[in-house]
């Protein structure tokens, strides 16, 4: 993880915007991909842990979250990356085991596009 992300996650914890756990979650999340041999940057997976933190934080906090109108389209772009929709799905039920919070389809489904992204830098996206 280089110094912009880790200062992005710093500002998370510090500004309180999401709960504690969540950042803890995010980070170890953002640890195991980098373990797995992934470039997990600013660049790579900036957005990935805004969104995460943020779609977390905001199921923590009862707010509901909205499906989208391009949830079929992103599914669609999603068919190609099997791999980074078995890991958002293993994410989601992760959240949901550790923080009482699972992410709703249209959730998992932009995760699942964060974390091709992420593959398509670094190589394929592993399931788990």
């Amino acid at each position: 993880m280089d110094d912009q992300l880790a200062l992005r996650i710093r500002l998370f914890r510090e500004g309180g915007q999401v709960p504690p756990e969540v950042v803890d979650f995010v980070a170890a999340e953002l640890s195991s991909l980098e373990d797995e041999g992934h470039v997990v940057t600013e660049a790579s997976a900036g957005m990935l842990t805004s969104h995460l933190m943020m779609a977390l934080g905001r199921l923590l906090g009862g707010e509901p979250i909205e499906q989208f109108l391009t949830d079929d389209q992103v599914a669609s772009e999603l068919a190609g990356h099997p791999g980074a929709v078995a890991r958002a799905r293993a994410v989601s039920a992760r959240a949901e085991r550790d923080l009482g919070a699972a992410l709703p389809e249209s959730e998992v489904n932009f995760l699942g596009m964060h974390l091709a992204v992420l593959g398509g830098r670094s190589g394929s996206v592993p399931a788990d």
